[in-house]
C-alpha cells in the first residue's frame, strides 16, 4: 500500500467516527461499527510496514547511486592518470596532462559531492514525510483509542450499592 492508501483509510475512519450516531447524554461519544473500524485499523497497520519498506528502499537506492558515482569518479581518475602517463615524454604535454587530470578529478569529485547532496536531501525529505505520516497516523489512532475507551467506560453500569463508590 502507498502513503495515499493509508491516508484514505484514515479519512474513512475519521468519516465513520464523525458521522456516527451520538450516544444520549454523551456529547463526545458515539456508536460505530466495531468490526468495520477494526478492519480499517488493521489495514492501516498492514500499510505502515510498506511505507517503512519504501523508505528503506529509497535509502538503498541512494547508497547505490552514490556508489555508482564514486566508481565513475574513480574510473575517470584512473583514466586521467593513464592519459597522463602516456604523455610523460614531453614536458609541456605532461604539464598540460596534469592540469587536465586535476580538473577532471576535481570535476568528478564536485559532481559526486553534488549527487550525494541531492540524494541525501531527497531521501531526507522522503523519510521526513514518512515520519510525519506515521506520527499523524499514530496520533489519530491514539486519539480514536482514547475515545473508544471513553465510550467503553461510559457503557459500564453504575454501582448499585452506594458503599461501592
Amino acid at each position: 500500500m502507498e502513503n495515499n492508501d493509508v491516508m484514505e483509510l484514515l479519512d474513512m475512519l475519521f468519516g465513520m467516527i464523525s458521522e456516527a450516531w451520538g450516544v444520549p447524554l454523551g456529547n463526545d461519544k458515539c456508536i460505530i461499527e466495531r468490526e468495520k473500524a477494526l478492519h480499517i485499523i488493521s489495514d492501516i497497520k498492514s500499510a505502515l510496514p510498506t511505507s517503512i519498506a519504501e523508505a528503506k528502499r529509497l535509502v538503498a537506492a541512494r547508497d547505490e547511486f552514490i556508489g555508482n558515482a564514486k566508481r565513475e569518479a574513480e574510473a575517470m581518475r584512473k583514466s586521467a592518470e593513464e592519459k597522463a602517463r602516456i604523455l610523460v615524454d614531453e614536458q609541456e604535454i605532461s604539464r598540460v596532462a596534469r592540469i587536465k587530470s586535476a580538473e577532471m578529478i576535481s570535476s568528478a569529485e564536485n559532481k559526486a559531492a553534488e549527487i550525494r547532496r541531492i540524494a541525501g536531501e531527497y531521501v531526507d525529505t522522503l523519510m521526513r514525510q514518512s515520519e510525519e505520516t506515521l506520527a499523524a497516523s499514530l496520533g489519530a489512532i491514539r486519539e480514536k483509542r482514547s475515545n473508544f475507551r471513553g465510550v467503553q467506560e461510559a457503557r459500564r453500569p453504575a454501582p448499585s450499592n452506594p458503599q461501592e463508590l
